[in-house]
């Protein structure tokens, strides 16, 4: 869900801080001493895609001035098609030119995430798995990209390396070893997280099986491999879930969800996605 503007607001101010820096030149020349008069501008999609990010928006205006009267005629989280109205936007004209480009920028980035992973998710719909999200976004944007996947039908794997124990490759490495690591961190973790392995061979996850384990992960594996594990792991490890990763992609993604695994992580929504392009239009 979207985080609280609590948490938002300071994100939002130091964005908005970039862009208008001394003073928005342009708008302050326009209507000097606070002379603008109050109008309306129109948000149009100009290609199809999913929408998100229209409550932030309204928030950033608002920032700007609470009086702006921010209406979102499209949804976050449904279709659009190139031509549809957005969204109708009305106050001071000083503040809607003062803050078009974070708005508009926000919502084309996450509704650019929001349409790439609804077409992941359609390509995987009629099996078990569930597209999940990674950690690879944009220092100082996971928040509101992670809130673009979940809008656009993934559900969010951890936020941050405070929310899980996930015990990759490296983490293995440096301990020694799955079962060193998994034993060390069951000591100093609290009872209520969860642990996750990565595993890259069937040595690995049948290593892994007899730990008790929430997820086990099976990373950049071939189809038959991965196959294999899946189905050791549903007999001698029912408990816990599965995992794949590693370069999924949108024509390979179906193959990975028939395998029957429970869950397929995946940065590509985030890291390949395109922005969703929208444009604005002000009238007085």
């Amino acid at each position: 869900m979207l985080p609280p503007f609590i948490v938002l607001d300071p994100i939002l101010e130091d964005w908005l801080r970039e862009d208008i820096g001394r003073g928005d030149r342009s708008t302050s020349g326009l209507f000097p001493n606070g002379t603008a008069p109050l109008g309306k501008a129109v948000w149009i999609a100009k290609a199809d895609g999913v929408i998100a990010g229209l409550p932030v928006a309204a928030r950033v205006f608002q920032l700007l001035d609470q009086s702006v009267n921010f209406v979102a005629i499209a949804q976050d989280g449904k279709p659009v098609k190139s031509g549809d109205l957005i969204a109708e936007i009305n106050g001071s004209l000083a503040t809607l030119l003062m803050g078009e480009r974070v708005a508009l920028n926000l919502v084309m980035r996450l509704s650019g995430i929001a349409s790439a992973t609804a077409e992941y998710v359609k390509a995987i719909s009629g099996t078990k798995a569930r597209l999940v999200d990674t950690r690879k976004t944009i220092p100082g944007m996971r928040l509101l990209e992670k809130y673009a996947t979940f809008i656009g039908g993934a559900i969010n794997h951890r936020y941050g390396l405070d929310d899980a124990v996930m015990l990759k490759d490296n983490h293995i490495a440096a301990a020694g070893g799955i079962t060193e690591a998994v034993q060390r961190v069951r000591g100093n973790i609290p009872f209520t997280t969860s642990i996750e392995v990565e595993t890259e061979s069937i040595n690995q996850v049948k290593e892994a099986m007899q730990l008790n384990l929430d997820v086990i992960m099976l990373d950049n594996m071939p189809l038959s491999m991965m196959s294999e594990a899946i189905a050791l792991i549903r007999q001698h490890s029912p408990q816990s879930k599965t995992e794949a990763s590693g370069n999924i992609t949108i024509d390979t993604i179906a193959q990975v969800a028939e395998l029957g695994v429970d869950y397929i992580s995946t940065s590509a929504m985030v890291t390949r996605s395109h922005w969703l392009d929208i444009s604005m239009r002000i009238s007085s």
